[in-house]
């Protein structure tokens, strides 16, 4: 019993996804305080105090509070469009390295071919 909790939990799937979960807790803080400390005070506050709302949580109409459900959404939004720039930051960084490896792979130099092949053109020339 305790042979096959070891072979589960040494497991490469196993691991791979403790490793997972723990960066994408780490990256869902940089993402809530990204949102809490530099978002919400720079763009979404003044537009709520421009609409005269201090607090969109606490909007009721007849004991509905439609303010709970809309801060949701609000909040679903901001999230999503800060991961979508950060994910695409990332592909635009991942594609600039993939081109600098290539342009380093192209300018390696001849081939041997390349070289052979030159050396038999040069005899053929004499």
């Amino acid at each position: 019993m305790l042979k096959d909790l070891k072979e589960f939990l040494l497991r490469g799937n196993v691991i791979d996804l403790a490793v997972g979960v723990i960066i994408a807790n780490a990256f869902g803080a940089i993402v809530t305080s990204l949102i809490g400390d530099v978002i919400t005070p720079l763009f979404l506050n003044p537009a709520l105090k421009a609409a005269g709302v201090e607090q969109i949580a606490g909007l009721k109409w007849n004991g509905i509070a439609y303010g709970s459900f809309l801060s949701a959404v609000i909040n679903f939004l901001v999230i999503g469009t800060v991961l979508f720039f950060i994910v695409k930051s990332v592909e635009k960084a991942q594609s600039l390295t993939k081109k600098e490896e290539d342009t380093t792979e192209e300018t390696a130099g001849p081939t041997e071919l390349e070289v052979l092949q030159e050396i038999k053109a040069l005899l053929e020339s004499k």
